[in-house]
This record gives C-alpha cells, structure tokens and sequence, in this order.
C-alpha cells in the first residue's frame, strides 16, 4: 500500500490460495489489532478498517478524553463498530503517576506505592483503578510496568516502576493485577524482557540492554517469571535490544526471546500485545511486512497501531497477505485468535455491575490516592 493513496482508491487485498477465504484471513488480521485515533470520536478511516473485519479493539489517550461520561459514551460508540460476536478490548494506559490518560483520581506513581510496600493496599489500590475504568467502559489496562528500576538514567521507566529491587516489583505487580481483576479489568504486564536499565526512550530510538543471560535472570525476568505463574493474562513486549539473546532484533521481533524465553521457557500461554508500532524504535527501522512476519513468528498476538490510518491499513493488510502468501502464517494467525478468543471470554466473565461514574474521582479513592502518595514520598 502506499501511504500516501487515498483511502477510497486503496486496492484491495486479494486472495489466491484455497485453504482458507479472504473472509476468514480478514477476520484473524483484524482480530490481531488494538487502534487509536485522534480527536473525540472513531474518524471515518478507522469506521472504513473496523467494516473489514472485527477489529481487536482499541485503546483511548489523553487527546481522546473530555471528562468520564464522555469517555463512557466514546467506549460504547467504540463497541458499537465491531459485532457482537467479536466483543472488543476496550483499553487505556491508566499506571498512576506521569501516564493515566483520564486524570479524575491522581493515582500515586508506582515509585511511592513501592516505597510504601503494603502489598493489601496495591491490591485495593488495583481495585480501585478498575472500579473507575469500569465505570467508563473500559475493560482492559496496560498496567502494570514490571520493569525493574535499574538504571538511574533511564529517561522513560524511573519512577513508573515499583522499585530497584526485582522482588519487590514481583509482589506489587501481582497485586496489581489481582486488584484489577477483582474490580472486572484485565491488566497487562509490560514490557518484556524488560525496559528498566536502558538508558535510551524506545519512543525515539532503538534501546539496547548490554547484560548476560545470568544477570537477566536474576534482574529483568524476575518480576514477569512470578507474575507469569500468578496473575498475567497479557505481556506487553519491549522495543528494546538485548544481544545476549538475540543480536539481530528488538524483543518484539524476536523469536528466541518471545516463543524462546517467553513462551518456553517462562511458559506463557495468554496474549503477547506489541507495543506500540509507532515507536522511533521499530518504525521506518525496518519495514512494516518484515515487523511483521518477524513478530509474528515470534508468537505476538496483538498488535497496538496507536494512532496513524495509514499504518493501521498497512498492517491490516499485511497481516492478510501474510496467511495468503504462507500456510505458516495462517497458522499462526490462527493460535492468535485462539488466545484472543480465550481473553475474550474471560473479559465477558460474570462480575459485579459497573459502579456508576459518581465513583471515577470518589473521595474514597482520593483519599486512598492521597494517603499512599503521602507514606510513598515521605
């Protein structure tokens, strides 16, 4: 595709083989797709994507966000674009600290919560959170970060992660997660193998991590083996560089560190989300189809296009020309369904109702809010 055509003379993807229909190719790409947008509402690209297949669902930023009942009719307009067979991942980065996209509570930075170490009141601070993404529509939380804070100058972990110490993340992590799941949202681990002890911002440029497999083991991997074995429905990848595993390709796109560390040998079977395919990291540094393949040969399931319509159709249909082009790839497409599907239903679970938005910005919540960040910066 070339990106810069209009949208009404793209052309369209077609089919060759006969073991699958373009239908069902188009259906799994979709499926492996979260999308952002800018503005207040879903733009007519995006409805034009979202008519191709069931989308996997989307993610919403601050530049999305008016005040909690515009949120709750956004996610609802949102769900609304895909079918109801194909319920959708309605996200947000909602950590606490400098990254929570709709600022009713100030949640405490992950720093303080970790500095506080009362792993009962992470899980009622996990609690919360979901109790006010509920309440706006949301059902899943690209949180917590499991990155350990090893490396002072890192200039975009630091304070988002809970501590220097590996087990000290390990126990906020899952509680975290715990606190998330009992309000009814689904959390994500991230970015693994870890973004902690980079000192580059993988937004910008590509992080590399100069470490042995022993020291990984006993650093990076810490938080996300306990939290694997616990609590962890998603892992989020890094664009990050580690050559002791492999000296070619960032995490996102690598197979030894992905199906090899991740899958094998930490035993992962839920969902592996990208992060952003966006990021100075991974675009325009290599191209879109060979990200692609790459990734998913690696066993990523989902991919996040946060915000670009020509890249959002770009992958679309590139993960479509990958099935058609090899049975590999249609295989693969089909395990990512498979364990999206999983997440799907587990998503669609019998839980409490949603409190209602009277709870987004509660005083209770402030109150807790305020108390931890108090106790976590004294």
């Amino acid at each position: 595709m070339k990106r810069g055509k209009a949208a009404g003379h793209r052309p369209p993807v077609t089919a060759i083989g006969d073991t699958t229909t373009l239908a069902d190719r188009k259906r799994r790409a979709a499926q492996r797709m979260i999308c952002g947008f800018e503005g207040l509402g879903p733009h007519d690209e995006l409805r034009r994507l979202a008519r191709q297949g069931p989308l996997g669902g989307f993610i919403l930023f601050a530049r999305n966000v008016e005040e909690p009942g515009q949120v709750l009719e956004l996610n609802r307009e949102l769900r609304d674009l895909v079918p109801d067979t194909h319920p959708p991942i309605l996200s947000v980065d909602q950590e606490g600290g400098r990254v929570q996209r709709v600022k009713a509570t100030e949640w405490p930075r992950a720093r303080w919560v970790g500095n506080v170490d009362d792993v009962a009141q992470t899980r009622q601070l996990g609690r919360a959170m979901a109790d006010e993404l509920r309440a706006m529509g949301f059902n899943v939380n690209w949180a917590p970060v499991a990155d350990v804070d090893s490396n002072p100058d890192n200039p975009v972990i630091g304070d988002r992660s809970f501590s220097r110490d590996p087990r000290a993340v390990a126990r906020h992590v899952i509680a975290t997660l715990q606190g998330l799941e009992a309000g009814g949202v689904v959390g994500c681990v991230k970015h693994f193998p870890g973004h902690g002890d980079t000192s580059v911002d993988s937004h910008l440029d590509l992080p590399v991590v100069e470490k042995e497999p022993p020291d990984l083991e006993h650093c990076e991997l810490v938080p996300f083996r306990h939290a694997l074995g616990r609590a962890a429905r998603m892992v989020m990848t890094a664009h990050v560089m580690f050559p002791a595993w492999d000296e070619e390709h960032p995490a996102t796109m690598s197979e030894r560190i992905l199906r090899g560390v991740l899958r094998e040998k930490l035993g992962f079977q839920g969902v592996v989300v990208s992060d952003d395919m966006e990021m100075k990291a991974v675009r325009g540094r290599f191209p879109v189809d060979h990200q692609l393949d790459l990734a998913s040969r690696a066993t990523v399931d989902l991919f996040l296009c946060c915000k670009e319509p020509a890249l959002q159709w770009e992958v679309f249909e590139t993960l479509v020309r990958l099935q058609e082009q090899d049975q590999r790839h249609d295989d693969l497409a089909t395990d990512a369904v498979r364990r999206l599907v999983a997440l799907r239903h587990h998503l669609d679970r019998p839980v409490a109702p949603p409190s209602g938005l009277a709870v987004v910005g509660s005083l209770d919540h402030r109150v807790l809010a305020t108390e931890l960040t108090a106790r976590g910066r004294a």
